[in-house]
């Protein structure tokens, strides 16, 4: 263990080494402060910082606040808690406390940054590379296959929600149907949806340039009718700004004016930008018009997936156009059943031989 690490556990005792599942209810229980960190050597800070967005770091802040939680009976959270003195017995006994209380897909994703928190802590010299190497030796963990969460759209849903749109004339209208047109029509997360640029988007040709999880860059597009859609956004966006750059989807006020800036408190004007929750709001809102049952943003996407596999395309291709890291994920969308199955067997052909 480095200098640092040393004087740093030092200071703080024992109180983390012993616990096996959870610290005993008498322990002393140190502080941030406590163990003498700023906030640019501390490892939970510095691992959400380097986080590629606001929602990113909100989310894993509340994961890291869980761990806390379930090590110390809630008296902890991702400050107060002495990460680096963490062990092996300690991590492999949060993972089963998580496994338990959360799907798969949950308990995995807070895993995920009790690993950044702890390779933070690693690179900061509070533990050596084998203390490190052995707290997030965790295996996965796994359910069977999960179905995800959610519903599928139907065609007369998508309409009835177009329509609902159509009949708004002001800017709202039409830029409400892009909505629809980036997460159903080319199937983006809602918060690529709002980080898409103008000059992401050749509205010639459909083709959008989507900055993804990760800070991964792929090429989606939006075809036929929802290209149409994004043509007349983007028409109605640029006589309102005169083409100025920026945010693709801008935020429209309630007397139908286009909102291109906002006033921070004390500070200059900004551009202005739709955020993922007005998204969510634009969309409950247009369901309500439209007769729709409720449904999420992210129930767009999970459509275009299910119908491009339903229509046959390649689930590689799939994919790559949703932007997931591995075709597991994307096969958990796949709607089709046997018949599927069956009509995939005929295309095969097997030599007939009498007997």
């Amino acid at each position: 263990m480095s200098a640092a690490a040393s004087s740093v556990a030092g200071g703080i005792g024992s109180a983390v080494a012993v616990l096996p599942v959870a610290l005993p209810p008498d322990a002393q229980l140190p502080t941030f402060e406590g163990w003498g960190a700023t906030p640019d050597r501390h490892p939970a800070l510095v691992y959400l910082a380097a986080l590629g967005s606001t929602a990113s770091r909100r989310t894993m802040r509340q994961a890291l606040d869980v761990i806390a939680a379930t090590l110390t009976g809630g008296r902890a959270t991702h400050l107060t808690l002495p990460w680096h003195l963490l062990r092996y017995q300690h991590t492999t006994a949060v993972r089963s406390a998580l496994a338990e209380r959360f799907p798969p897909a949950g308990a995995n994703h807070k895993l995920a940054a009790l690993r950044g928190v702890l390779k933070e802590a690693w690179r900061l010299g509070y533990v050596d590379a084998e203390t490190y190497h052995r707290a997030i030796d965790l295996a996965p963990v796994r359910g069977g296959d999960a179905v995800p969460a959610g519903r599928a759209l139907t065609p007369g849903e998508l309409r009835a929600l177009l329509e609902a749109c159509a009949a708004d004339p002001s800017p709202a209208g039409v830029r409400d149907a892009a909505i629809l047109a980036l997460l159903y029509g080319a199937g983006l997360r809602r918060a690529e949806a709002v980080r898409l640029d103008v000059d992401h988007v050749d509205l010639a040709t459909g083709a959008l340039t989507v900055h993804g999880k990760g800070r991964k860059r792929r090429r989606a597009y939006a075809r036929g009718a929802a290209a149409e859609v994004l043509r007349a956004w983007g028409a109605r966006r640029e006589a309102a700004t005169g083409g100025a750059p920026g945010r693709l989807l801008l935020p429209v006020s309630q007397t139908g004016q286009v909102v291109t800036t906002r006033q921070r408190p004390g500070g200059l004007p900004e551009p202005a930008a739709m955020t993922e929750y007005a998204v969510y709001l634009r969309l409950k809102k247009r369901a309500k018009e439209a007769g729709v049952r409720p449904f999420t943003p992210h129930d767009c996407r999970r459509t275009f997936i299910g119908d491009l596999l339903d229509a046959g395309a390649d689930i590689s291709t799939v994919q790559q156009l949703a932007g997931h890291a591995s075709v597991t994920t994307t096969a958990r969308y796949d709607r089709r059943g046997d018949r599927t199955k069956r009509d995939a067997a005929d295309l095969l052909h097997f030599p007939h031989v009498r007997f």
